[in-house]
C-alpha cells in the first residue's frame, strides 16, 4: 500500500509540473542553473570513473584471454562493447544517483522544512514546475551527454592502460575498435541514459519535495531517494536489456 500511495503522489506531482509558467525567463534561468549543477558539477567524477573503468577492463580482459589462438584485437572489441553497453551508462549513473540524487533530495527537503516552498506557493508560483521540472529537464539534457563522454573516455582509458602495460599495441587496439562494430549499441546506451536520467532526477525530487519533519527527516529522505533510485535504475537496466537486445 505504501508503494501504491507513493506512486499516486508521484503521478500527482508530475501532473502539477506542466502548468503554464508564470514567467518564462525565470523558468529558463532555473533550467540553466540546474544544467550547470548537474552537468558541470558531475563532470570531474564522471571523467575519473570512466578512465579507470576502461583501464581495468583492458587489464582484466587481457588476463583472461591467454590463448595464443585468440587475436589481440579481441581485447579492444570486448572493452569497447562492455564500456558502451554497460559500464559507461550503468556504473556512471549509479554514481550520479549518489552525487546528483542526494543533492536534489536534500535541497528540496531543506526548502520544504524551512517553509520556502510554502512561501513560493503563497506568492502564486507553481513550485512543482519551478523547482522540480527544471531539474528533470536539465538531467535529461546533461546526463546523456555525460554518458557519451564516459564512453569515449572509457575506451581511451582502456587503450592507454593496454599501451602502458605492454599488453597490446595501440595500432592493434585501434583496429579492434572498428571490427564488428554495431552502431545500435550506441543507440541502446543513449536510450538507457535518458531513462536513467529521468530516474536520477525525478525520484530524489519526489522524496525531497514531500519530506515532512526536520533535519533528521531530510537525511532519511536523501538516503531513501538514493537507494530507491539505484534499485529502479538496475531494474530499468534489466528490462531495457531484455526488451531491446
Amino acid at each position: 500500500m505504501k508503494i501504491l500511495r507513493e506512486l499516486g503522489e508521484f503521478i500527482k506531482m508530475a501532473g502539477g509540473m506542466f502548468r503554464k509558467p508564470e514567467n518564462s525567463k525565470m523558468y529558463w534561468k532555473q533550467f540553466m542553473l540546474q544544467c550547470n549543477d548537474i552537468g558541470i558539477g558531475s563532470l570531474g567524477i564522471i571523467c575519473i570513473i570512466s578512465v579507470f573503468i576502461g583501464a581495468v577492463s583492458t587489464l582484466q580482459t587481457a588476463y583472461q584471454l591467454v590463448s595464443p589462438i585468440i587475436p589481440k584485437t579481441t581485447i579492444a572489441q570486448i572493452v569497447r562493447d562492455t564500456v558502451i553497453l554497460e559500464f559507461a551508462p550503468t556504473l556512471s549513473c549509479i554514481v550520479l544517483c549518489g552525487v546528483v540524487g542526494s543533492k536534489i533530495a536534500s535541497e528540496l527537503g531543506n526548502m520544504r522544512v524551512s517553509e520556502q516552498i510554502d512561501a513560493l506557493e503563497i506568492m502564486g508560483i507553481n513550485t512543482k514546475g519551478y523547482l522540480v521540472l527544471p531539474k528533470i529537464l536539465a538531467g535529461l539534457v546533461t546526463i546523456p551527454l555525460l554518458i557519451m563522454l564516459a564512453m569515449v573516455l572509457g575506451i581511451w582509458g582502456g587503450r592507454l592502460a593496454g599501451t602502458a602495460a605492454g599488453i597490446i599495441d595501440p595500432s592493434i587496439f585501434d583496429t579492434g575498435l572498428v571490427m564488428a562494430f554495431k552502431a545500435y549499441n550506441v543507440y541502446f546506451a543513449l536510450i538507457k541514459s535518458f531513462v536513467f536520467a529521468f530516474i536520477i532526477t525525478a525520484v530524489p525530487a519526489f522524496y525531497g519535495y514531500n519530506v515532512k519533519g526536520g533535519a533528521l527527516e531530510i537525511g532519511h529522505s536523501s538516503t531513501r531517494a538514493v537507494v530507491v533510485s539505484c534499485v529502479l535504475l538496475l531494474l530499468a537496466d534489466y528490462i531495457l536489456s531484455a526488451l531491446l537486445l
